[in-house]
């Protein structure tokens, strides 16, 4: 089975954030209309921000541009909140009392209303409570991401160690072999999507 083909749905790339949590997400969808739309997004169940959305009820989702710093989808992308402090740089304005990413396309802050578990990820619905258009500027898709991954994230590997590296998200692991039990912590795909790199 090539599960590359899910490349192809045609989706977004986003920063999802909430107060001492955040990641990146690409499963969004709006699933309702009206004036406060529900919108879905998938989050893996090993994640922190996970954990985070059940306890505090709202969350933002920041529209990435094709154009923006790489650190950004380095830090929300390739790190955990249990170990780093991702809101240390000045690349955010807060709105509704949540830092939102300034240099995306625009915001949306939503409430959950429901949340469906799912095997390995828990879809989370939440109302459209207030969106901000910031620019124009062209939507990075997930396809676009992934064509150019290398180039927006400059993966840093430390001397001398072997280093396994997400194909999905770009998480890295350092050991001479994965385990075979071993899944991404950050978007939970198995060894098999994960690719050597000697420095």
């Amino acid at each position: 089975m090539d599960r590359k083909i899910t490349r192809n749905i045609s989706q977004g790339m986003y920063v999802l954030t909430l107060d001492g949590a955040g990641c990146m997400v690409d499963a969004v969808s709006q699933v309702s209309y009206g004036d406060k739309p529900l919108i879905s997004v998938a989050v893996n169940k090993d994640n922190y921000t996970n954990k985070a959305i059940k306890e505090k009820k709202k969350f933002a989702l920041s529209v990435l541009p094709m154009d923006i710093n790489g650190d950004i989808i380095e830090t929300f992308g390739m790190h955990s909140s249990r170990d780093i402090d991702k809101f240390s740089k000045d690349w955010f304005d807060s709105v509704d009392g949540i830092k939102v990413i300034r240099d995306a396309i625009g915001c949306m802050i939503l409430e959950v209303v429901d949340i469906i578990d799912t095997e390995s990820h828990n879809l989370f619905i939440g109302r459209l409570v207030n969106a901000l258009k910031y620019n124009d500027k062209k939507e990075m898709t997930y396809a676009y991401y992934q064509e150019h991954k290398d180039e927006l994230i400059k993966v840093k590997t430390l001397n001398n160690k072997t280093a396994w590296i997400c194909t999905i998200c770009g998480y890295v692991y350092y050991g001479e072999e994965l385990p075979d039990d071993f899944k991404c912590p950050n978007c939970g795909v198995g060894k098999e999507l994960f690719e050597k790199k000697i420095n």
